[in-house]
């Protein structure tokens, strides 16, 4: 099987000819510092894994580091950056939003590895409104996206967003107001919150009718401000699953796949993810990362009813070795949770200072664990 063929074959729920082994996204930084200025495709072709390729254009991801806000301005919503430090290391910009109803702020920090809010945009209840109005909504241009798919080729999938800081609704409402202020809120005033959740939803559904046609293989839903190490089932079930499950519906009639993000903590909300509609949950985050069950614990009790993505530890298994650390672990999950297939092998997030040589011994692992 080629990478491609492989890792269909397991968001399709089947086995491949031997375990699929990838990471979630290649970071500008780890390409820079470790890997010689390559491509995340030439990375993923030198260390021998399967081949996920984020398409990031027009999905207006603030922590990327060269994301540019600017490029979305309309004339009744302009994003006014002022650079407070263009220190590489300790990036700071204050943002100014004009409306014709108003100014919103919002400001940022960020190094060479990401991006994060230091103050976010929603101050007072009446702000929603302003979004609602005036947020604009990127339309995708497919093209690009064509293009981009023919590079990657064989050598894997090619991947997307839904618009917005992050893709769920409620996980993009988490940018936008602190969340300690966002939770407190689904007890004082929880129709304020579904409110702004069926604004971002709106305009979420706005964008996914602009990616008919694109070439994407999966899509990325959800986002770690959802997983019950954060929040509680409760929440999620109130919050989370109903504006997830229309964003699904809506892509499932584009004929897309979906993957539901919750950076690890999924205890107690495994059948809300099923039920969500997602063909795919990920990022089985150990405990040992912040998650808060083993892989094998989340895939006992969702069995067979939805692919599984992630599981290894990209800090102190994949990143810290020695190589004979990540290959017993890669035998483990695919011996309690790939079994049956439908398991893409996975480091579980982002990781910045992982030598190549352990990537090498990760894709060799994964090459011995055959169906």
């Amino acid at each position: 099987m080629t990478s491609k063929e492989r890792l269909l074959a397991a968001l399709n729920r089947e086995k491949p000819d031997r375990l699929p082994a990838s990471i979630h996204q290649w970071q500008d930084y780890h390409l820079k510092e470790y890997m010689g200025g390559i491509s995340d495709l030439e990375a993923f072709k030198k260390v021998g894994l399967d081949a996920q390729i984020q398409y990031f254009e027009e999905m207006d991801q603030f922590w990327v580091v060269d994301s540019d806000p600017t490029q979305f301005n309309t004339k009744t919503w302009k994003d006014v950056p002022i650079i407070v430090s263009r220190d590489p290391e300790q990036r700071i910009v204050h943002h100014n939003i004009h409306t014709p109803d108003g100014i919103l702020t919002y400001k940022t920090e960020g190094d060479r590895k990401t991006t994060w809010v230091t103050e976010h945009l929603i101050k007072n209840d009446e702000d929603i409104y302003l979004i609602d109005k005036y947020m604009p909504v990127p339309k995708l241009t497919l093209e690009p996206i064509s293009k981009r798919y023919d590079e990657v080729g064989d050598a894997g999938i090619l991947r997307g967003f839904v618009w917005g800081d992050q893709a769920g609704c409620w996980q993009h409402a988490a940018c936008l107001i602190d969340i300690t202020a966002l939770i407190y809120a689904t007890f004082e005033k929880p129709d304020w919150v579904h409110a702004l959740l069926k604004i971002l939803m709106d305009k979420k559904l706005q964008f996914i009718e602009s990616m008919k046609g694109a070439k994407f293989d999966l899509i990325e839903t959800g986002g770690g401000s959802a997983s019950s190490t954060l929040i509680s089932p409760s929440l999620h079930e109130e919050f989370c699953l109903p504006y997830d499950r229309f964003m699904h519906d809506a892509l499932h009639d584009l004929g897309f796949k979906i993957t539901y993000h919750t950076c690890g903590g999924t205890v107690g909300i495994e059948e809300m993810i099923i039920r969500n509609g997602a063909d795919a949950s990920e990022t089985l985050a150990p405990p040992s990362v912040g998650g808060n069950q083993e892989p094998w614990e989340f895939k006992r009790k969702v069995g067979n009813r939805i692919a599984l993505i992630g599981g290894v530890d990209q800090f102190s298994t994949l990143s810290e070795g020695p190589a004979e650390k990540i290959r017993n672990n890669v035998h483990e999950l695919f011996e309690k949770v790939g079994y049956e297939g439908g398991y893409i092998c996975s480091a579980s997030d982002h990781f910045f200072e992982c030598l190549p040589e352990n990537l090498v011994a990760f894709a060799q692992a994964a090459k011995e664990c055959r169906y």
